[in-house]
């Protein structure tokens, strides 16, 4: 298993190299004036402020030379500095990452329980009302604007009821926990503090409905699909003329096997929030990935933009890594090669 996992961590290594050389030559080529950007009528005003800003990022230097400073800062830890904050972007990214990373985590686990619930009983009542609910439910799910229903959800259950949190990851004049992890249900659970604890997750409680409501529709639909197929071979039939109960054919034998399609639209959808959900972030107020990688895109932050989107690289190689190995742990017909 090691050798596997060093073989295929390699694998990423060239992936997460082409991800830093077309982000940085995109965002080197954009027809706008980054100088006049970040400087603005100074920018025609000063001509020697031009020149210092220009050689303080490199930009004096051609492409190709700019290109192998940044890889060999890479390979030194650093990911360089922003150029809208002036402070570190590993900085900023170890901010901004635990706060995506509650949110996706949360959502994905909410939407897979509820997903593949689901899907098996669509699948063992075929064409029936509750197969009929089901489809439905997923329909919409995968259907319904992200943010729209945020919008919604936000001036329904906030706004008019009050059943809910402003936006946020904490309420106002509450300080966060001592950082252990960055994310604040975690943290306060580990400093025993309950009252955060409660807190945070009640500002949990609307961006996760958002996203772990698209979730569930691919999920339910890709479940459904699976276990109609697995349901429809020979040793499950033969399960049940053994006089196996319905549900412990349905859970025992045909869940596992119908699985690996399941596991692979999970870690997708986890890589895909991971990434950053710029809309749900934005409209709740999240400090997340996505947030920041929309910022800083704004601004034409290029340091922040490719210190983001190395990031987001790394979380597809470290995901789709994570989804072999668990092919592996649910089907022994699979083997490490």
């Amino acid at each position: 298993m090691g050798r596997y996992l060093f073989r295929r961590a390699l694998l990423g290594l060239p992936t997460l190299v082409g991800i830093t050389g077309v982000t940085f030559l995109v965002s080197h080529l954009l027809p706008t004036d980054l100088v006049l950007i970040n400087l603005g009528d100074r920018a025609t005003q000063s001509p020697g402020l031009v020149e210092a800003f220009r050689h303080r990022w490199g930009l004096d230097r051609p492409v190709v030379v700019q290109y192998l400073i940044y890889l060999g800062s890479l390979l030194r830890g650093d990911l360089g500095t922003s150029i809208a904050t002036n402070r570190p972007v590993l900085t900023e990214l170890a901010l901004s990452l635990p706060a995506t990373v509650e949110l996706a985590t949360v959502a994905v686990v909410v939407a897979v329980i509820v997903g593949v619930s689901l899907g098996i009983l669509a699948a063992v009542t075929r064409d029936s009302a509750v197969d009929a609910v089901a489809r439905g439910a997923a329909a919409i799910g995968v259907a319904v604007p992200t943010f729209w229903f945020a919008i919604l959800l936000l001036s329904t259950v906030y706004y008019r009821l009050g059943w809910a949190p402003p936006p946020g990851r904490l309420t106002s004049g509450l300080a966060p926990p001592e950082p252990i992890t960055g994310m604040y249900v975690l943290d306060s659970l580990l400093r025993g503090r309950p009252d955060l604890f409660a807190d945070a997750l009640r500002h949990l409680a609307l961006p996760v409905v958002v996203l772990a409501t698209i979730g569930v529709g691919f999920v339910t639909r890709i479940t459904r699909a699976s276990m109609l197929e697995v349901l429809a071979r020979d040793y499950v039939r033969t399960a049940q003329a053994k006089g196996l109960t319905r549900w412990a054919v349905v859970l025992r034998h045909a869940l596992r096997n119908a699985l690996i399609p399941i596991i692979t639209i999970g870690g997708t959808l986890y890589a895909q929030l991971m990434s950053g959900t710029v809309m749900t972030e934005t409209i709740f107020s999240w400090p997340g990935l996505g947030r920041y990688a929309f910022s800083s895109a704004a601004s034409l932050d290029f340091p922040a933009v490719m210190g983001v989107a190395l990031v987001v690289g790394a979380i597809y190689v470290a995901i789709n890594l994570g989804v072999d190995l668990l092919y592996v742990l649910v089907n022994p017909r699979v083997r490490f090669r």
